[in-house]
């Protein structure tokens, strides 16, 4: 059986960790490098960093904090935020980051993706999707902080990009996100079998049977979360040991 994996996400605003609900409704959640420790030191297989604003002007002291964080931790880092190009890409990698998310730029040019697994090596792209449910069995991808459809099909949009050489996708249920109700399940499975990748499931959970459920029943290689472990809901040793006990691999 494959190792799932279990990884905290930090939402940056600003250089702070922030939480919302539905991506709207930010409330400060603490120090990221600090954050990043406690994390590595409770057990995290991986550490998500997003840049939630994708800023520009930010790009210099977000370089920075990565290499912050990493000259702590050795847990795998994940980046992602205002990625639009391969220079950007090879700027996050060499300030210590271990893959790298992209979202909105791989649409408006899908083949970044192709481009960027060629220069760097497949296991270190990660296409992010966030979803939004229109109807039964359909999710349309949405960009810019979930505001804008971009018509494109979930399902599709997965199939492709695991074809243009994607790694891996982080997949967001918009729907789901911060509201503690558990992952979107159907989604997640039918990305995962449409895809062929591994899946990170994100957006919903609220307690340990929603993680369990998110690699079980949604097929999902990662599960990610941010509230119930920003806020102490759930510890990740916890969360192994409730694994372990199902006969779920985890390191």
């Amino acid at each position: 059986m494959a190792v799932k994996r279990i990884i905290p996400c930090l939402d940056l605003q600003g250089g702070q960790v922030v939480k919302g609900v539905k991506f709207v409704d930010l409330k400060k959640a603490g120090d990221p490098i600090e954050l990043a420790i406690a994390y590595e030191q409770a057990g995290a297989d991986e550490l998500a960093l997003l840049d939630i604003q994708g800023k520009q002007e930010a790009r210099r002291e977000l370089l920075e904090l990565i290499k912050a964080i990493k000259a702590r931790i050795k847990i795998p880092l994940i980046f992602g935020g205002g990625v639009r190009s391969v220079a950007d890409i090879k700027a996050v990698l060499q300030a210590g980051a271990d893959k790298v998310s992209i979202n909105s730029a791989a649409i408006a040019n899908p083949l970044l993706i192709n481009e960027a697994s060629r220069c760097f090596g497949s296991e270190k792209i990660i296409v992010a999707i966030d979803a939004k449910k229109t109807g039964e069995d359909l999710w349309r991808v949405y960009i810019k902080g979930g505001t804008e459809d971009t018509g494109l099909d979930v399902v599709e949009w997965a199939k492709r990009v695991a074809e243009l050489g994607a790694g891996e996708i982080l997949l967001t249920s918009i729907d789901r996100d911060g509201t503690k109700l558990g992952y979107d399940l159907e989604l997640t499975r039918g990305v995962r079998n449409a895809g062929g990748v591994p899946v990170i499931a994100s957006g919903g959970a609220g307690e340990l049977q929603h993680l369990l459920d998110g690699v079980t029943l949604g097929q999902a290689d990662g599960v990610l979360a941010a509230s119930i472990f920003h806020f102490g809901i759930v510890e990740i040793k916890e969360a192994k040991a409730f694994f372990r006990q199902r006969g779920i691999a985890v390191k």
